[in-house]
């Protein structure tokens, strides 16, 4: 097959995790390749399959929820579809739960109406006792339907064979229209007229005018069609925004709207053609989802996998910084061998070297073990449960309940939860999902709230046992907890002020309990999570850890520059219960939040270089260092609530679209872990213990 000449194009659209690369792999097999999108950092694949009438190229498109872009992938999966030159569209859905998938085949539709749409998963969805009439279905959409079960590929020529016939056919394509409320229909009415009177367009006149109206595609369609330059058109757009004005539809709430109108019409289709039967809530979804047993065992589980995570991590934990750090110690004696300058040893041994085995002995063995049993959980199906407990909450604060699961992926790491975040549709409830993501602790802030809580609340310096294990799970689920109350607290206050909005209403499905894939469990919690996040944590740690030394070694007028900037925060630190020292770190450890520990007691023992410490001789330095139980409190309150790390920052921006939001996100948790802080250390010294 030459893979330069083919007869069709055809773009592969879906939600992520529909089986759609299921599809392109099965139909394109090994007549594949991968590269970037023009102008973007975004993976693409494409392949060719031939059948009786065509020899096609295949484009898989990045799963995307909406077309309304909330990314850098959407924004690839939109533009494609709109001027990729597509002879023709399929669109993946699940079965399982149509409506969802039919919020993205009615937008495809609406640009591109020769579209094809894919019911996949129909065994799951038997299996369910799920019916979907496909000729309900076809009738209702107004363009062909085919139903396929992709792990088995015979009925893959479902597909292609409705496929030729969608691309063999001349015969015009009447796609079911969405229907808007009609202060909107009027709005792009007066658009759209001008449009088809000033423009010859290649993609529907009303669906560009409501790009035009809600601004969310006028740069790229004026690289295309030159808009923003033709006075008719900005008028009609600022006539149609004046309507909808009128009509109490401001911009802030606009694509609230459409999407609201979007969900109504999928509802439509589904309620025609899809037959769920009554299913009766299980005994375990009973226990598990209920007012009075449904959060106890949500906390009884943290605890329990914190436990877990703790009394697992121990030793090897040990074990691995006396490894790693005795390996430093050959690496400088190389060094010495080779007659190294002194400071080019302290800059990779002392410094990058150093810090960077740190991070990798406090935070591999812990992540070894609550990652798999985090994705353990998700793949049994307890996770979906947990969210639909937190869906209540979080809808009484104006939110959306989908920011539960946002919330879940924060515990791993802060940067996935706020990427995460694009499954909610509106702007508004996604933007209070990532500035509030970073109220939980991700899993790089676990090693040093856990050592404190150790050194200073449980073991005292003393001996490590189970049940100090256990201690330690239970104090830490209630920080763990005090951070899921502020999101709840901060969420509101956003919904109620600069984000004001009623929360949108959506369908969150349990899905039934699975068999666990232990294989499957561990190539993603070690491949996906541990390794990825271990490995965000290593990139920005070395080079920290080079800097952090020069700073505490170049020595300016007597004093360390290290010790200098510990000193002008030294009266800040007081009024907080802790210490410039401790400020300093945190200010150092922007980078990554693994390596504060380790600059506090590099600062405290002069050293210019970090040094392997336990949790008893933690205790000892620092209390040698004016630490009480106020200040271990203070540290852990800040641990918790300050400014997320730069990984963390730079996702915002790239996910909300301004500096702005990034200075927002920089401010809530530091300004709540402030004041916090404050209060307990004004409350210790009115009331002394």
């Amino acid at each position: 097959m030459n893979g330069n000449s083919f007869d069709k194009t055809v773009v592969l659209a879906g939600n992520p995790n529909v089986g759609k690369s299921t599809v392109f792999n099965a139909l394109t097999g090994l007549h594949q390749h991968t590269g970037n999108w023009a102008g973007k950092t975004v993976e693409t694949a494409s392949g060719c399959f031939k059948t009786k009438a065509f020899t096609y190229n295949l484009v898989d498109i990045p799963g995307t929820y909406s077309l309304i872009a909330h990314s850098a992938e959407e924004e690839a999966a939109r533009d494609f579809i709109c001027f990729g030159g597509a002879d023709a569209a399929v669109v993946v859905c699940d079965a399982t739960c149509l409506e969802r998938g039919l919020n993205l085949v009615l937008q495809v539709m609406e640009i591109f109406p020769k579209t094809l749409v894919c019911v996949n998963l129909l065994d799951e969805a038997e299996r369910s006792g799920v019916k979907v009439d496909l000729k309900l279905l076809e009738t209702e959409l107004g363009v062909p339907v085919a139903g396929i079960t992709a792990h088995k590929k015979r009925t893959l020529k479902i597909l292609t064979d409705r496929l030729d016939e969608l691309c063999a056919s001349n015969a015009p394509i009447a796609p079911r229209k969405l229907e808007y409320i009609k202060p909107l229909e009027q709005a792009i009415e007066i658009t759209a007229k001008v449009l088809n009177q000033q423009l010859k367009l290649n993609i529907p006149a009303k669906w560009t005018a409501l790009r035009l109206i809600d601004g969310s595609f006028t740069e790229v369609l004026n690289k295309h069609f030159e808009i923003t330059d033709n006075a008719e058109i900005q008028n009609a757009v600022s006539q149609s925004k004046q309507l909808l004005s009128e009509n109490g539809i401001t911009e802030d709430i606009l694509q609230d709207k459409i999407v609201g109108c979007i969900y109504e019409n999928a509802e439509e289709i589904c309620k025609k053609a899809v037959k769920t039967p009554p299913r009766g809530i299980s005994k375990a979804d009973r226990i598990l989802t209920s007012r009075a047993f449904g959060f106890p065992i949500m906390c009884l589980m943290l605890v329990a996998v914190f436990w877990l995570t703790i009394i697992g991590a121990n030793y090897p934990s040990e074990y691995l910084g006396i490894a790693l750090f005795a390996l430093g110690d050959k690496l400088g004696e190389l060094f010495d061998f080779l007659n190294a300058p002194a400071w080019l040893s302290g800059i990779i041994v002392d410094g990058a070297y150093r810090v960077l085995a740190w991070v990798v002995s406090v935070m591999l063995p812990p992540m070894a073990i609550f990652f798999p049993l985090f994705t353990l959980l998700e793949d049994l199906g307890y996770l979906p449960r947990v969210a639909y407990n937190l869906d209540k909450p979080f809808h009484k604060c104006s939110a959306c309940g989908k920011q539960a699961l946002c919330m879940c992926m924060g515990f791993g790491c802060n940067a996935a939860g706020v990427t995460g975040a694009r499954i909610i549709d509106s702007r508004r409830e996604r933007l209070i999902a990532i500035l509030t993501n970073s109220l939980v602790p991700c899993n790089g802030r676990f090693p040093m709230i856990l050592a404190l809580i150790s050194a200073f609340f449980v073991n005292l310096a003393g001996e490590k046992t189970i049940l100090s294990s256990l201690l330690s799970a239970v104090i830490f689920t209630a920080v763990i907890l005090l951070g899921v109350f502020m999101t709840f607290a901060v969420s509101k206050f956003l919904a109620k002020t600069i984000l004001r909005g009623e929360p949108s209403s959506f369908t969150l499905e349990l899905p039934p309990f699975r068999k666990p894939q232990i294989t499957k469990i561990l190539i993603r919690s070690c491949l996906d999570r541990t390794i990825f996040v271990l490995g965000r944590a290593a990139s920005v740690a070395a080079p920290a850890g080079a800097v952090i030394w020069l700073l505490a070694n170049v020595s300016v007028g007597g004093g360390t520059l290290l010790s200098y900037i510990t000193n002008f925060f030294e009266p800040f630190g007081k009024i907080l219960g802790m210490d410039g020292a401790i400020i300093t770190a945190f200010l150092l450890g922007l980078p990554a939040n693994e390596i504060v520990i380790p600059l506090i007691v590099m600062i405290y023992e002069q050293s210019g270089v970090i040094a392997e410490i336990s949790t008893e001789q933690l205790y000892a330095l620092f209390s040698q260092n004016g630490w009480t139980a106020v200040t271990a409190l203070c540290v852990i309150i800040f641990t918790l609530f300050h400014f997320p790390c730069s990984t963390t920052l730079l996702t915002i921006k790239k996910e909300a679209g301004s500096w702005k939001w990034v200075g927002l996100s920089f401010l809530i948790p530091l300004v709540i872990g402030m004041l916090m802080c404050f209060l307990v250390n004004l409350a210790a010294h009115i009331f002394p213990y």
